[in-house]
């Protein structure tokens, strides 16, 4: 069902049939239509929804779309909605709103909830507390499965998963077991018999980037999450987890880049917005640079003497950063799913100066023909570019892989040193390599 035809129905006054339609759609594919919708359109759209898919579709839209339609939405529509979300996607919502839409948003959840939402809201940004879920299944040792499956069938609806539940003695994880245990096992086992005693587990403030990973790498529903008295206070599960490792990209791609991190969307960020977080990193690029330009000006003597000389200096700048860019781009992808640690330095750079030679000596050697035939068989001239090069690679190559494990170890982005900043210290470093060896070479 498309976008055209959905507004078909609406135009016709057809909501009988477009509720029909609409109950036999993914929310997520209700999301993609109602924000290509105006206003008005949105609004009559997602009051014809049920109120389970409503919440789902609430919690998926964008900012800008879900403040449109809290203004819009009475009171006691704004409750039911409130009413099927669970808490941990309730405090992402609350997070990303003014603050005037958050009182309203507050004032239509129950006590029970503020109290849990204020618990959540009190953890960091980015720790594990933040993103947890506190409605999870808890079982006792002593239950037999019976009564663990007569416990689900009872409050399962409320949680988020019911495939894992939890073995807990005062409030503390001791075990943990699936409920496909549950569903095989006699009736009249106990739990303790069952439960598996080696769970994985996270704590309220460790980084979510470590959790999500931790899910990703043991292939995890969910992981549960306990605080500083070893108490369960609740799970982050894997839809969360994609959502983090989804952010973290998203920033680490922003900083590869030159931009500063934004959370909104591309066409949800005003020009200014944009503009602020480019130019910052743009400046001071651009300023850096300027070192570059005084130690050409140092060498101004021996450009005035060779002219020719100035003819290479883009082609080796050029062929130095995207050397640098290529190592860095591995390396900080190898820091991002755990395949690289800073313990592996040495490891890292003795691969690269190898891979760095190789590389070098093909390029060298097919630009050593080049301009040897180009500029009139001189030799000397193709042999000192042709060291220049091997140098350069040799150079960006090591710089490349080291900076991205050093912003690591002194706990910044790796993506920090991706290839705007390291392609500008590589001109830098290319520059004084060069004129150091052809001055060398030609005694100027």
């Amino acid at each position: 069902m498309g976008k055209s035809q959905i507004l078909e129905m609406l135009e016709a006054h057809n909501y009988k049939e477009l509720k029909e339609v609409l109950e036999s759609m993914h929310p997520v594919d209700i999301v993609e239509i109602l924000e290509e919708l105006d206003k008005k359109q949105m609004i009559l759209i997602f009051r014809l929804l049920a109120k389970e898919e409503a919440a789902e579709v609430f919690t998926d839209m964008n900012s800008d779309k879900r403040e449109d339609l809290i203004n819009a939405l009475t009171d006691s529509e704004l409750e039911e909605v409130m009413e099927e979300m669970y808490v941990d996607d309730t405090v992402d919502v609350l997070e990303e709103m003014p603050a005037n839409v958050v009182d309203r948003l507050l004032l239509a959840t129950d006590e029970e909830t503020r109290v849990k939402i204020n618990a959540l809201l009190q953890y960091p940004e980015d720790s594990a507390g933040s993103i947890m879920n506190v409605e999870y299944i808890s079982l006792r040792r002593e239950m037999t499965v019976a009564d663990a499956i007569l416990k689900i069938r009872q409050v399962g609806i409320n949680k988020e998963t019911i495939y894992t539940c939890y073995v807990t003695e005062k409030r503390h994880l001791i075990g943990m077991v699936d409920v496909k245990e549950l569903l095989t096992a006699g009736e009249s086992r106990r739990i303790e018999e069952i439960m598996d005693e080696n769970v994985l587990y996270a704590r309220t403030l460790d980084d979510q980037e470590d959790v999500a990973k931790t899910i990703k790498k043991y292939g995890l529903i969910a992981i549960p999450i306990i605080d500083h008295e070893n108490c369960l206070v609740g799970i982050v599960t894997v839809d969360d987890a994609m959502l983090v490792l989804q952010d973290e990209t998203t920033e680490d791609i922003s900083i590869m880049a030159g931009v500063s991190p934004n959370e909104d969307s591309y066409f949800g960020t005003s020009i200014f917005k944009h503009a602020g977080n480019r130019t910052p990193w743009l400046m001071l690029l651009m300023l850096s640079a300027t070192v570059t330009g005084e130690i050409l000006g140092y060498y101004e003597e021996a450009m005035a003497v060779m002219p020719v000389l100035i003819t290479f200096i883009p082609m080796l700048m050029g062929t130095g950063g995207n050397c640098g860019s290529q190592s860095s781009t591995l390396i900080i992808r190898g820091l991002a799913v755990g395949e690289i640690q800073f313990k592996d330095i040495f490891r890292v750079i003795f691969k690269e100066i190898r891979i760095a030679l190789v590389v070098s000596m093909m390029l060298a050697f097919v630009n050593g023909i080049r301009i040897y035939i180009m500029y009139g068989q001189n030799m000397m001239l193709s042999v000192a570019l042709g060291l220049t090069m091997i140098a350069v690679v040799v150079m960006a190559k090591c710089i490349g892989c080291t900076l991205p494990l050093l912003a690591k170890k002194l706990g910044l982005d790796p993506a920090i040193m991706a290839a705007p900043l390291i392609t500008t210290i590589l001109d830098t470093c290319t520059i004084l390599v060069y004129f150091n060896i052809v001055t060398t070479f030609f005694g100027i």
